[in-house]
């Protein structure tokens, strides 16, 4: 079954921001070998790399009227900052894997989500 793992960033710091830069030489390396052990995870796709939620555009309909609002549709913390998609035989085996991911114990979180057909 395939999951799609949205990445929520929350407070995780960021590179080129100061809370990266209050993080250890060590502490930053580490996030970086984590994403690229994460990249080496069989049947782990990793999604195409999402701006930051200040660049975002949050678009509604309103009496047949397209309206186009600077920023996310949740608030910055709550973006979706990345996701990937896992072929697993199950959601343990999911959950194995978001909880590798340097953002869930860094200030954000992972969810979880099945790929399904509605039709």
């Amino acid at each position: 079954m395939q999951y799609v793992l949205l990445i929520y960033q929350g407070t995780t710091p960021l590179p080129n921001t100061p809370e990266w830069e209050a993080l250890s030489a060590s502490e930053q390396q580490a996030i970086y070998a984590d994403y690229a052990a994460l990249n080496k995870v069989p049947n782990l796709t990793a999604g195409l790399p999402l701006g930051l939620p200040d660049k975002a555009r949050t678009v509604r309909v309103d009496n047949g009227s397209v309206i186009a609002s600077d920023g996310p549709f949740v608030d910055t913390k709550g973006a979706v900052g990345g996701y990937f998609v896992l072929e697993a035989d199950d959601i343990d085996a999911a959950i194995e894997v978001a909880g590798r991911v340097p953002a869930a114990r860094h200030g954000g979180a992972i969810e979880i989500r099945p790929v399904e057909t509605y039709w």
